[in-house]
């Protein structure tokens, strides 16, 4: 069985670079038959050109994203539980704070974004906060469904045996939210990267954000291209952290794409 997942994965995985592989070499063919000029849409050849040029500096501005990423993840996470754990034990207090996670995501965050850089300066914790705000709601929102979702007649039967809240949220709860709670995780992880560009974007010292931003100020697009393909593979690297982890911790989910042919 674990073969026949293995192998299901390395097909998908190798459709998914095919597929890239052939959109880039569109691209590359598009870009040098029509002529269009590189300050529009560079070549993709000519955007590995760039990255590799850049690569020092390019490496300098992607450790300051990192960490505001990774910082306003975990702080989104610690945050998310606190407020989780009072909302589950208290009904009263989540029938007044869920409805305010609700309505908080109608807002954009690109519009909250510019409050908190006059309200916390340009340095590193305004991006740190815009990406607690970011990831805080699919994490808060997964772990509530899964708190949620736990089996009435297990929960009773550790009611009748005299178990705590605390006890009958470690053995029951908890281990029973754990795959909303990291679906929750993957899209956050995603998002983190996302909300520190966003707050780099706005202003910033360094950053992959601040780097786009002079780039394009200096008309420089393949050098803005090279930003963007990194801000992708750190999406993806993330999520795939957050995907490893919920493999190891939670072995059954391997199989729990299996299909019967």
């Amino acid at each position: 069985m674990r073969r026949w997942v293995n192998i299901s994965s390395d097909r998908t995985a190798g459709s998914a670079a095919w597929g890239i592989l052939a959109l880039v070499a569109v691209w590359e063919a598009g870009v040098r038959v029509s002529g269009i000029k590189s300050y529009i849409l560079p070549a993709p050849s000519r955007v590995v050109t760039a990255l590799f040029q850049s690569l020092p500096l390019i490496i300098k501005h992607t450790k300051v994203t990192l960490y505001e990423s990774l910082a306003g993840f975990m702080a989104a996470i610690v945050f998310s539980f606190v407020v989780v754990l009072a909302m589950d034990s208290m009904p009263i207090l989540k029938r007044a704070v869920y409805p305010i996670l609700v309505v908080s995501q109608t807002i954009p965050i690109i519009t909250v974004a510019p409050l908190i850089m006059i309200w916390f300066g340009y340095d590193l914790l305004p991006k740190i906060i815009i990406v607690a705000l970011v990831c805080f709601f699919p994490v808060a929102v997964s772990l509530i469904g899964g708190l949620e979702a736990a089996d009435r007649e297990m929960y009773d039967l550790l009611r009748s045996m005299g178990a705590s809240k605390l006890q009958i949220f470690r053995i029951l709860k908890l281990p029973g939210a754990m795959p909303s709670l990291f679906s929750g995780l993957k899209i956050a992880a995603a998002y983190s990267i996302m909300g520190a560009v966003i707050g780099e974007w706005l202003g910033a010292k360094a950053g992959l954000g601040e780097y786009m931003r002079r780039s394009m100020h200096s008309f420089a697009v393949d050098r803005t291209f090279a930003a963007i393909m990194i801000i992708t593979l750190l999406s993806l690297g993330v999520f795939w952290i957050i995907a490893f982890l919920e493999g190891n911790l939670m072995p059954w989910t391997r199989y729990s794409n299996i299909k019967n042919e």
